[in-house]
């Protein structure tokens, strides 16, 4: 696939870099473009950063970096046993276990919540730094509503993280997912205050808190041109519509006063003309 003319590589992390210095030098270079690509197209064109990670992996499938970008790839194409296993594989080359929460939300998309949740559990999961820790819970919560269990999935997302009234990258996800877990369990007052608040921490249009948020309070509004290329929002074509037949009617009235005031004005020209034959007769 082309690699566009203003990727050079060098745009990769250090860390990643210093991997791919184990390769023949042309070979790492054209490693680190692919890797650009599927890092660049991720978020607006999944399927894309896909190929370009296939690639890559085809490459360089020693390359713990390279196996990962390629779990990150397949799990944004929702193709998550190939992601797994490409997490499984970059976890075994390094030893870390930052792609744990990724991993046990795979087995979530594989129909494996229970597997999910033993995950959740695991040692591992204290090895995480606060930001993985966060994930994990999003996902332990996510695989007790796969089962039904919305109160336990409630009970999982209250920490002293979603307490607190610092706000971090992942404020805004868990305010988000505790107040989609409390409207699922019918709890709307509540689920309305978090929803507000997850707008308030959502700094980067992250989630749709402020739709979900709109939604609740009865906003409605309509994304769709009129002929005229007018945006149309419900409640108000209403209105221009109800004045518009107002328009009418009025329009109407003054024309039926015209033809009235026409009538009588003729009426009383021929009344004259008729007196005035009758004068010159006398």
């Amino acid at each position: 696939m082309p690699i566009p003319e203003d990727v050079t590589g060098d745009e990769i992390d250090k860390d990643v870099r210093q991997e791919l210095q184990s390769l023949p030098k042309t070979l790492a270079e054209d490693v680190a473009k692919n890797l650009v690509m599927v890092a660049r197209l991720i978020d607006e064109d999944p399927e894309g950063a896909y190929a370009y990670s296939k690639i890559a992996l085809r490459l360089a499938s020693r390359v713990a970096a390279v196996r990962e970008a390629a779990g990150f790839a397949a799990y944004a194409n929702q193709k998550y046993s190939e992601a797994l296993a490409e997490f499984r594989a970059a976890r075994r080359m390094t030893g870390g276990v930052e792609l744990w929460p990724l991993m046990a939300d795979c087995e979530r998309g594989l129909g494996r919540p229970e597997k999910a949740l033993d995950m959740a559990g695991a040692p591992d999961v204290n090895k995480l730094d606060k930001a993985g820790q966060v994930e994990m819970r999003l996902v332990a919560a996510g695989a007790r509503r796969d089962l039904g269990q919305l109160d336990a999935a409630i009970v999982t997302l209250q920490s002293p993280e979603l307490a607190s009234n610092s706000v971090q990258p992942w404020t805004a996800r868990l305010r988000y997912a505790y107040a989609d877990a409390l409207l699922a369990a019918g709890r709307e007052d509540e689920a309305r205050e978090w929803f507000a608040k997850a707008v308030e921490s959502d700094k980067d249009g992250s989630t749709d808190a402020s739709d979900r948020l709109a939604e609740m309070d009865g906003v409605d509004f309509v994304d769709a041109l009129g002929e005229e290329g007018d945006v149309e929002v419900e409640g108000v074509s209403e209105k221009v519509e109800a004045e518009a037949e107002v328009d009418v009617a009025e329009a109407d009235d003054v024309e039926a006063d015209d033809v009235e005031a026409d009538d009588v004005e003729a009426d009383d020209v021929e009344a004259d003309d008729v007196e005035a034959d009758e004068d010159d007769k006398d």
